[in-house]
């Protein structure tokens, strides 16, 4: 069985997730073809839109990131170009108070390295949110990973979560528009050329 298939039936989180307010089933969301992609995307966990619908970023989020790639959505879903691999394959579910929980780590160390190895060298990798930034970086911090994202340029972009919750720090960081996001649109066309 192939790497996808034996991660689109994993259940390793079927009890966290029947406890969690949503009551949940797995349903790992895998978007990867081996050795092919030029960009790797990593998130955080999937949503509960992307939990329906079974493809990534097939919200809001998934339109903001899109917007700041400069990438329509034919190039961002097609496997030969990008892939798509979260710190966790499933939705996590809620908490009491309706926010996301955090991706579960045994999703990270029961995967991560098969899918890195399988999927192999790429040109780009953007490293979306606090999870992604701590396990690929030991980044500690968001705002300052971000800030000092040409010391990792042109081979990686740390990028905060394009969710609407980050509304108030995108306003708070304008040079985040201003710098950041021109020069990630010129890598990611210099990447897909």
């Amino acid at each position: 069985m192939a790497l996808a298939d034996d991660i689109s039936a994993c259940r390793l989180c079927a009890a966290r997730f029947a406890q969690t307010r949503t009551r949940h089933q797995p349903r790992p969301v895998v978007w990867f073809h081996p050795g092919r992609a030029r960009i790797l995307i990593v998130g955080q966990a999937p949503g509960a839109r992307v939990h329906e619908s079974g493809r990534p970023f097939t919200d809001p989020s998934g339109d903001r990131l899109r917007e700041w790639m400069g990438i329509s959505d034919a190039d961002f879903y097609d496997r030969s170009k990008l892939a798509i691999v979260p710190m966790a394959f499933c939705f996590p579910g809620y908490n009491a108070k309706g926010a996301d929980l955090p991706p579960p780590p045994i999703c990270a160390h029961t995967w991560r390295e098969r899918v890195m190895r399988e999927i192999g060298p790429v040109d780009l990798t953007l490293l979306v949110g606090g999870a992604a930034q701590r396990w690929h970086l030991k980044a500690a911090n968001v705002t300052d990973t971000v800030k000092a994202w040409q010391n990792h340029a042109p081979a990686a972009f740390p990028l905060p979560h394009p969710s609407w919750r980050n509304t108030g720090w995108l306003k708070r960081n304008p040079w985040f528009g201003a710098e950041l996001l021109p020069a990630l649109r010129q890598r990611v066309k210099e990447v897909l050329r």
